[in-house]
């Protein structure tokens, strides 16, 4: 099948390396971890101020000296050890939180401390060779302050910080403080689930097509690629709508009584997401039991036409096995006649009659399965 491409299908994410029985509140960094990105958002109504991998120590000082306003410190990379010692002393996390934040094989989860909300989700993303990359994103929510840990220093948050970066008349995302930049920065990682989903969608129509015009061994390939990342996008769903319903229902005073309603919203938008995907798992399984039916009737098909031979080349066997036994009509030495032997076996022109015996038979039983429709489609 040249016209179709055939995708990666990958899911990329770290795996779970924590050894049995190890210390809990253990956050030590991992081989493959990146080093770590630094950015900060200084903001409130009037003012944003933007300062792009600095030093944690100078992002302290900054947050220390602008107490009156809302910050985000953005972590992209968690390969420093140092950084993250820091950050658990300075804002005294709680060494599970930090564990947690390290091990990137999280499922999404909300935990409330004493003066902190920490919350995970998975961010999802998908390249032109539908390869998945599911990442952790973790957040740590205070009074005036969010800090975002990620593993990579690419995301989808770009809409968010375009948002923040505009200064128009009722931009939430100044007024009603970091709470609200959770709910964005939650909501965006959702939608972005969306695109996903489209994609997905677009794949299995022209699986389908492809399927009915020609039923081919890549397209179960292709199936079962894209049962493959609805099975990860449930998993991680599942857990985005369990992990925003706590949210919802906990009393949280760190969350802005008024942005409760836009959880409400997210926790929407994830049942959508749950829907879509168990309906686009469906349609893999039962595109996968159209493959399977069409190959059947593609093996019955050949087994017919080859039926078909054999029974036209039975009774032609026959008769040349028959022909084919060689007893002599007339003994060689003494002359005399053999009884019951082959009297045809001297017969002038007996080799044309036993051709026009055995075609005519061919040409009847030819008639017979067509009037039968054996040779229709």
């Amino acid at each position: 099948m040249k016209n179709v491409n055939q995708p990666t299908y990958k899911i990329k994410q770290n795996p779970r390396k924590r050894n049995p029985g190890e210390r809990p509140g253990n956050f030590e960094i991992k081989e493959n971890a990146i080093t770590s990105k630094i950015d900060l958002y200084s903001y409130n109504i009037e003012h944003l101020q933007e300062f792009s991998d600095i030093k944690i120590e100078e992002a302290i000082s900054i947050i220390d000296k602008n107490k009156g306003r809302f910050h985000w410190l953005d972590i992209k990379g968690l390969g420093s050890q140092d950084l993250l010692n820091f950050l658990q002393k300075k804002f005294d996390v709680n060494p599970l939180a930090m564990e947690d934040i390290v091990n990137t094989y999280q499922r999404p989860k909300s935990e409330v401390y004493d003066h902190c909300l920490f919350v995970i989700s998975r961010m999802l993303e998908l390249d032109k060779s539908l390869t998945m990359k599911n990442e952790q994103i973790s957040f740590l929510l205070f009074d005036k302050l969010i800090i975002t840990f990620q593993e990579d220093y690419k995301d989808v948050l770009d809409p968010v910080r375009n948002r923040l970066r505009s200064n128009q008349a009722g931009n939430n995302l100044r007024i009603l403080g970091p709470s609200y930049l959770l709910y964005a920065l939650l909501d965006t990682i959702i939608d972005n689930y969306f695109t996903i989903i489209n994609r997905l969608g677009d794949e299995l129509e022209l699986i389908e097509d492809h399927l009915y015009q020609r039923p081919h061994k890549l397209l179960m390939y292709r199936i079962q690629g894209v049962k493959k990342i609805t099975i990860a996008m449930r998993r991680a769903s599942w857990s985005e709508r369990d992990k925003l319903n706590d949210l919802l229902r906990s009393n949280i005073t760190l969350i802005h009584p008024d942005v409760k309603i836009y959880f409400r919203d997210v926790y929407d938008h994830s049942i959508q997401i749950i829907e879509l995907i168990e309906s686009f798992k469906e349609t893999s399984t039962s595109l996968m039991d159209v493959y399977l039916s069409l190959m059947s009737n593609r093996m019955n098909e050949v087994m017919k036409f080859l039926t078909i031979i054999s029974s036209i080349f039975i009774p032609l066997t026959f008769i040349a096995g028959i022909y084919g036994m060689n007893f002599a009509y007339q003994d060689p030495k003494t002359g005399s006649i053999l009884p019951l032997n082959m009297p045809e076996l001297y017969m002038s022109h007996g080799y044309v009659y036993v051709w026009v015996v055995m075609v005519i038979i061919a040409i009847i039983q030819l008639g017979y399965f067509i009037k039968k429709g054996w040779f229709r489609n």
